[in-house]
């Protein structure tokens, strides 16, 4: 006679067959109704297929299954795109519901004068550095840098710098990460990888870091220093604990508009990861490019002395009339998007080329996998800027041509892209025409290193040095 334990025991495998079987033929019946992709596991999905999770891995992914595949990890439903036409039916046609996120402010507060100063900074800096080697990657780093400090926060200091890079990058490394409990929530608790406890700490200096920024522009306030100089002044004049008036000189009525120090903090981290690795990244790959393919580089520079001269330095004024150099700047866009995988998530059930998109699943768009697919793209892995030059020349990078999306589309698309396109066209026009270039160690541009790392931003993995050597006739400062 079996005793009671053996019973239950038999109740509870029971119980869990029937929960098996029930769950399964479920995840069959949607996943009948999905777009197709690789076989899972059971429960886990795809879990372990993680390491071909980047813009790469899923472009290969692509070849096999389509430009609009599924994935499944733990609980998580994941939609690869890379189809222009299903990425238009996902962000023009149905982009209501495919906005889970709200607009970010991004670059909105950067100004054009800030851009000229920090270019000039780096010009100065590589001047320094002429005839040896040096490390043009870091520099440009530190332009992006400089320009989301001087923009944000009106000034910047060694200090602030160092504090503000450390937190960039900790928070980029966590943003990418694996973390088990975004595909199975029950576990989150658990921190299995620690991810949780890196982004308390993380948080934790961003808020100190960002509170003494906002306490220094309340006190100038207390002062009758109000005069905005910042994206933080114009802030601080709707925070609602500021002392002040209840409306600007402007005009404008303050009393109604308050916003929180979270309201802040959420629109100086826009700012602060959209507008440093994206620009930094895109600067360094141009050059890069550039570098590996002499004769642009010759035919980029011959426009810019036939241009400008080689008695002055560029100004805003020139790029309208440096063609070649928007189509430099177009084919750096097409081979290295500042984001290459966009993220979106349906606010409801949709579908999408005759497939059931559920709810709360993750849409990845692989716009790194459509800048490169020959179907669009006639040799494709080729840096050739000619490509975008005669009829050519008004392929649209706002969003409008869905084989070609460097900044997005939709009511999520980029913010900043006239910005952040007059940052590469202004920096890269500078690099080119107030230096030569020549690669240390009598290195050949073909042993150049194009790797990349996969994060918000897929930036070179190994920075980029090179020799500059001024090449104008008249003093750079």
């Amino acid at each position: 006679m079996a005793c009671p334990q053996d019973l239950y025991i038999l109740e509870a495998a029971f119980v869990g067959a029937i929960f098996f079987l029930w769950y399964s033929g479920r995840r069959r019946s949607a996943s009948s109704r999905f777009p197709p992709g690789p076989p899972g596991l059971p429960i886990i999905g795809n879990l372990f297929a993680m390491e071909h999770f980047t813009h790469r891995g899923l472009a290969k992914l692509a070849k096999l299954h389509g430009g609009f595949f599924h994935l499944r990890i733990g609980f998580a439903n994941i939609f690869v795109v890379s189809s222009p036409e299903t990425v238009r039916e996902i962000l023009h046609q149905q982009d209501s519901r495919f906005s889970h996120r709200p607009v970010t402010a991004a670059m909105k507060d950067l100004s054009w004068r800030t851009v000229r100063t920090e270019v000039d900074d780096l010009i100065k800096s590589l001047e320094e550095k002429k005839g040896t080697v040096a490390n043009v990657g870091e520099l440009i780093f530190k332009l992006a840098t400089n320009m989301t400090l001087r923009a944000a926060f009106g000034s910047r200091s060694q200090e602030d710098e160092t504090e503000f890079v450390a937190i960039i990058r900790e928070l980029s490394g966590i943003f990418l990460a694996f973390n088990v409990a975004d595909f199975v929530p029950f576990v989150g608790w658990l921190d299995i990888n620690g991810i949780n406890k890196r982004m308390k700490k993380a948080r934790r200096a961003l808020d100190v870091f960002i509170d003494r920024i906002i306490d220094e522009h309340v006190a100038k306030w207390r002062n009758g220093d109000v005069l905005a100089a910042d994206m933080v002044d114009d802030m601080i004049a709707y925070l609602a604990d500021t002392p002040g008036r209840d409306t600007r000189e402007d005009g404008v009525e303050l009393k109604d508009l308050r916003l929180t120090r979270d309201n802040i903090k959420g629109l100086i981290m826009d700012i602060m990861f959209g507008g440093t690795e994206t620009a930094a990244s895109t600067l360094e790959w141009a050059m890069l490019e550039l570098l590996r393919s002499p004769g642009e580089l010759k035919q980029a520079q011959d426009e810019l002395a036939g241009v400008v001269g080689l008695h002055r330095k560029v100004d805003e004024r020139d790029l309208e009339q440096l063609l070649y150099l928007r189509c430099v700047c177009k084919e750096v866009l097409r081979l290295h998007p500042p984001l290459p995988l966009l993220l979106r998530e349906p606010l409801q059930d949709c579908t999408v080329s005759g497939h059931v998109v559920p709810r709360k699943s993750r849409v990845w768009i692989n716009v790194w996998a459509m800048g490169r697919d020959e179907k669009h793209w006639p040799d494709a892995e080729a840096f050739r800027p000619s490509r975008f030059a005669g009829e050519s020349a008004d392929v649209d990078f706002r969003g409008g041509d869905f084989r070609y999306l460097p900044f997005g589309s939709g009511r999520r698309s980029c913010p900043g892209m006239q910005l952040g396109m007059y940052a590469l066209e202004l920096g890269l026009a500078n690099l080119l025409h107030c230096f030569d270039w020549s690669l240390p160690d009598g290195m050949k541009p073909s042993e150049l290193d194009t790797d990349d790392v996969f994060g918000l931003t897929a930036p070179k993995a190994v920075r980029l040095t090179a020799v500059p050597w001024p090449r104008l006739s008249c003093p750079l400062f």
